[in-house]
């Protein structure tokens, strides 16, 4: 079968001519087409729709690209013309006309047109940098009419917004519906003043303070305590049987980190609290002095010396700058007690010659001691019958120099805390508490605990010195139970009869007879123990009034908690218990 010859395609003649510049196809040229031609043909064809505004920008910053299009457009009386050498009269004046006029146009149509894209500016002529990334969702400018936008025009004319501007509109107008509140206000003041506290030179340079040294405000969270456990306080001396922990007392100065361990051998340690090795420093043997209760033991509060204490009309005091330890044998009324042996006085009671609840002294024990806040100028000493004792302590002889008495009960004085320098609180054994001001020697208030009866006031701790400004006041029983009171429990006006006070709130995590209750320096933490019940102790979260629920854990081994004590900033924690040894755990809340 022949093959045919290739058959040669055929051209329009049309095509193949040459057009003359200036004529244009309208269906090939692009520029002629408007929006509604353009987006027919990218349905029909699948091209990309580009509207006919776009177009024209990107010729704009593309002049190179597009040249020839252009001046496709262009007829031949547009690209030439014949030079005569003929000058217009009026050439200049129509060129300066002209160049007004572009620029009148220009400017009313930059102000009428809000969507007409600028050239992009140098970025390095901006002195912010630009965006790193800018969420395509949200628009360039927003519109104020609608009437649930008018709101936020801070003037009349106002038509739209930036994006920026927008936002910080809708924020002044929630705060302006839902104002901030006071507490949020008063947290925001104090966290400006506690990073602008010290940042000054001025500051710097009129402490002498260490840089270094310097803490924060610390603002414990209910629920959650982070504490660590360290080595033994005590352990060099566990050794050598010394027995049960009776107290348990850190220095009051918090650059001296120095641990006071009172033991049933009726010795007295001092250990040096590093957190590691916890070295022994001295210790004090005071055979004729049994150490009975957590106050036989206390410093001093200036830090210089040491007063120690038991069911003995005598005391020791003990210089820690000269490491001299002193026996005043005259005890506190200028006699010598030659009839006073090692018996304890309690087993005294009944004995002819006792002159019980006389008031005089003789005999008499000092199990229940407390210095007053600052200088330690006077120290309060619970006697029988319901007498307190105020020992001249400023002048260095150690003599009683006023008495008060607190009724008629037969509870006797459980416990002593001075809220102020003047004024010395008392807890009987019949759960009353008697508010003295020391110096006018009178009962200024008196109050029964709530739930108390006689013989059920045990200890009573308060504080003062609360991170609020307030304090605290805790008064624990035999049944187990804690009322925790607020600043106007201890708060007196001679004129006025103020009422009982209300507890805050009693605490009942216990079952057995309170032992020991201790606040940390800034009232923020409370520890509470029983004797009596192993590993009956439970920290509590003051602010809130709520234990802290990961410690202490059925895996913790406290013991029978005789004596608890936190350090001078809270860092440390110690627990003497009845095996002879002190737990000493770090609360990592304070740091060190």
């Amino acid at each position: 079968m022949a093959r045919h010859a290739r058959k040669k395609q055929k051209v329009s003649q049309e095509t193949s001519k040459s057009q003359p510049l200036g004529t244009t196809d309208p269906l090939t040229d692009d520029a002629l087409k408007d929006d509604e031609e353009r987006r027919l043909e990218s349905m029909l064809f699948g091209t990309k729709f580009v509207p006919r505004d776009k177009d024209t920008v990107e010729d704009d910053k593309n002049p190179p690209q597009y040249a020839g299009n252009v001046l496709n457009n262009l007829l031949d009386s547009d690209l030439f013309f014949v030079d005569d050498g003929a000058v217009a009269p009026d050439f200049e004046q129509n060129e300066d006309q002209a160049d007004v006029e572009a620029r009148d146009s220009d400017a009313e149509s930059s102000s009428s047109s809000t969507s007409r894209i600028q050239p992009p500016s140098n970025p390095l002529l901006n002195s912010r940098k630009p965006p790193a990334w800018i969420d395509p969702s949200d628009p360039p400018s927003v519109s104020l009419a609608t009437s649930r936008l008018r709101k936020l025009r801070d003037a009349p004319t106002e038509e739209t917004l930036s994006g920026r501007e927008y936002e910080a509109r809708l924020r002044r107008q929630y705060e302006r519906i839902n104002p901030e509140p006071a507490w949020a206000a008063k947290a925001r003041i104090e966290k400006r003043e506690e990073i602008g506290d010290g940042a000054g030179v001025a500051d710097l340079l009129t402490s002498t303070s260490g840089i270094l040294g310097r803490r924060s405000k610390v603002h414990l969270k209910a629920g959650l305590v982070e504490l660590e456990r360290l080595r033994d306080a005590n352990l060099d001396a566990q050794a050598s049987g010394s027995g049960p922990v009776r107290v348990v007392a850190f220095h009051p100065s918090e650059r001296v980190p120095v641990l006071c361990v009172g033991s049933t051998d009726r010795r007295v340690r001092l250990f040096n609290i590093d957190g590691h090795t916890n070295p022994l420093l001295q210790t004090l043997h005071v055979p004729s002095l049994p150490l009975t209760s957590q106050s036989s033991v206390a410093f001093h509060p200036l830090g210089s010396s040491l007063l120690l204490t038991g069911p003995r009309p005598f005391f020791y005091t003990h210089d820690l700058q000269t490491g001299t330890t002193t026996r005043h044998a005259r005890g506190l009324w200028g006699t010598t007690f030659n009839t006073i042996n090692d018996v304890p006085a309690s087993r005294k009671r009944g004995r002819k010659g006792d002159d019980r609840g006389s008031g005089n002294g003789s005999g008499e024990g000092m199990e229940v001691t407390a210095f007053s806040p600052g200088m330690g100028e006077i120290l309060a000493v619970a006697g029988r019958g319901g007498y307190v004792h105020l020992v001249d302590w400023k002048s260095g002889a150690g003599q009683v120099v006023g008495s008060l008495k607190c009724g008629g009960g037969g509870g006797g004085v459980r416990s002593l805390w001075w809220s102020s320098a003047q004024q010395l609180a008392v807890l009987s054994g019949d759960a009353e508490v008697y508010l003295w001001d020391v110096g006018e020697r009178r009962c200024v208030r008196r109050w029964k605990d709530e739930g108390g009866f006689r013989g059920a006031g045990r200890v009573m701790v308060g504080s003062s010195g609360a991170a609020d400004g307030s304090g605290f006041l805790a008064v624990g029983s035999n049944t187990g139970f804690v009322n925790v009171y607020g600043a106007d429990s201890f708060a007196s006006s001679p004129s006025a009869n103020l009422p009982t006070p209300k507890p805050l709130k009693s605490i009942a995590n216990l079952t057995t007879t309170i032992s020991s209750i201790q606040f940390n320096h800034d009232a923020q933490l409370m520890a509470v123990a029983s004797q009596e019940k192993k590993d009956a102790m439970r920290l509590i979260h003051t602010p809130s009034l709520t234990s802290f629920a990961n410690w202490p854990t059925s895996g913790t081994p406290l013991g029978h908690v005789t004596a608890v004590d936190f350090s001078a900033q809270s860092e440390y924690l110690a627990i003497g218990n009845t095996r002879g040894r002190v737990l000493l755990y770090h609360l990592k809340d304070y740091g060190v």
